[in-house]
């Protein structure tokens, strides 16, 4: 190991004739990196968020239609609409704890290729359905497919990316997944529920075609004594002047650092149990910030703003999200996760907040301050178009602070802090943890509402939104322009 890494530093001296006591090896070493090939690795396993978008859109243009239609086998009654849009979640909490089994076992790349075939059968199941139960297990296909692909493409990209653009690249993950919404929505526009199902299932298959030119992560050939192979995936990723000997030697003195396999003892390690609980409870505060609610009432809230076609009114609230998505992207490796989540905080503490006195002012304008319900909502009611600009001006405010934020970055953190020997349990915990609680607030939402009424639900987001404000700050490490084995160290709090 010595020799290696002696061999290494020369290396790493060699082209620029530097001296190393200047700037860090880590540095010269980044210098000597071409991204190229990364940023298309990066771009086939960010399919899979795009079909898992696509997923996720599907049903907005499809319950409508399928709510119409003339065949009695497959007309969607309320109740059974509400199941096919959230059925999915299901699939998805499933697909997270069978993921965290299947990156372990058969490796990141594989586990990404064979998710692609649940998404193709899902989708083809849906377009040859003849009765709802198929429609359901279609559904249910696909959101076991997106179940897998948000634990495996973060991991992915985290392991292949270096520490100069692991931020953007895995601020991506969230961007595709907006993006195939907003694709989802538009060709819903164009097409019937059969062809759009055709159309969600090209970036699948896309991506099982495109993954088999793309390597193994080198971390996993590593835990797998594959010492070779994991050379030339770093050639492959970091481009011929880069010392793949170097960076391997690295990695695998962390590994020796961090042990074998998983074990019940380790749950006394502050290094897996302090990122286990930072993860946990960024997945549930991302769900608690009322995203899906705010979601629910976006179509209604731009038809009280006079904005009648509400099929452009969901595409229009899509971009935003994609708009702000790319910029968090942008400015990741910048700003850093730590100040981005704090914003976002911000954002939607005051948007929600703001939502609630729109609902309380509404409410009152029609002498009716409590019990109100989903469907009878004041919003349904024509409330005083004065203020309509408050809601309007709220749900754009959420979007854009949601989509800086807590949209992208608890995946994104998800994927740098678990040490190696741990990262397929602690990421499945936490993607079971972020599905299950979108299916319970999104089922027992219309509860919520009437007990709490409309105004106060809102404001209990905002309170939830203020919590997770409190807890970034004193909780969540800033993880910018660090290796993932320095993350993982300082959760141990051990010296560097």
């Amino acid at each position: 190991m010595i020799e290696i890494q002696n061999e290494s530093r020369r290396l790493l001296d060699t082209e620029d004739g530097e001296d190393i006591g200047v700037r860090s090896e880590q540095d010269a070493y980044l210098d000597k990196v071409k991204n190229g090939k990364l940023f298309l690795a990066t771009l086939a396993a960010v399919l899979g968020p795009l079909s898992f978008g696509f997923v996720l859109g599907y049903s907005s243009p499809a319950i409508p239609e399928l709510s119409t239609i003339t065949d009695p086998r497959l007309q969607l009654d309320d109740d059974e609409a509400s199941w096919f849009g959230s059925i999915v979640t299901i699939g998805a909490a499933i697909g997270g704890l069978l993921g965290g089994w299947m990156v372990d076992k058969i490796g990141r790349k594989l586990s990404l290729m064979f998710c692609s075939l649940p998404y193709i059968f899902g989708f083809t199941i849906v377009i040859a359905a003849q009765n709802v139960w198929m429609l359901y297990l279609g559904r249910v296909l696909t959101g076991l497919a997106s179940g897998v692909t948000s634990l495996v493409v973060p991991l992915y990209i985290s392991e292949i990316a270096h520490e100069r653009v692991r931020g953007t690249m895995g601020s991506c993950v969230q961007l595709m997944v907006v993006t195939g919404i907003m694709g989802a929505y538009i060709a819903g526009m164009f097409l019937d529920w059969r062809w759009l199902a055709i159309c969600c299932s090209i970036p699948p298959t896309m991506m099982m075609v495109f993954m088999c030119f793309m390597p193994e992560t080198p971390r996993f050939l590593l835990s797998q004594g594959k010492r070779r192979e994991a050379e030339e995936a770093v050639r492959f990723l970091r481009g011929p002047d880069a010392p793949a000997e170097w960076e391997c030697a690295r990695i695998e003195d962390a590994s020796d650092d961090q042990g074998g396999s998983l074990g019940m003892a380790d749950l006394k390690d502050p290094g897996v149990y302090k990122p286990l609980g930072v993860g946990i409870m960024l997945m549930l505060f991302q769900q608690l910030t009322g995203i899906n609610a705010i979601m629910f009432y976006a179509e209604t809230i731009f038809e009280e703003a006079h904005f009648k076609n509400s099929n452009v009114a969901t595409v229009v609230v899509a971009a935003i999200q994609v708009v702000f998505t790319a910029v968090a992207a942008l400015v990741m490796d910048r700003a850093g996760r730590k100040l981005l989540l704090i914003l976002s905080g911000v954002s939607m503490c005051l948007s929600t907040a703001a939502f609630g006195v729109y609902f309380k002012l509404s409410s009152e304008t029609h002498g009716n301050s409590s019990g109100l319900c989903l469907v009878e909502s004041p919003l349904a009611e024509n409330p005083a178009v004065g203020l309509s600009w408050l809601a309007l001006a709220s749900m754009g405010f959420f979007i854009t602070g949601f989509s800086l934020g807590w949209g992208p970055i608890p995946w994104l953190v998800m994927s740098e802090i678990f040490p190696s020997r741990v990262k397929g349990f602690a990421s499945s915990v936490c993607v079971l943890t972020n599905w299950g609680s979108a299916f319970i607030i999104t089922k027992t939402f219309q509860d919520l509402m009437d007990l709490l009424t409309n105004a106060g639900t809102f404001w209990l987001f905002s309170g939830c939104c203020a919590l997770n404000i409190v807890f970034t700050i004193l909780f969540v490490p800033e993880t910018k322009g660090k290796t993932l084995e320095q993350i993982q160290t300082q959760f141990k709090g051990t010296p560097e």
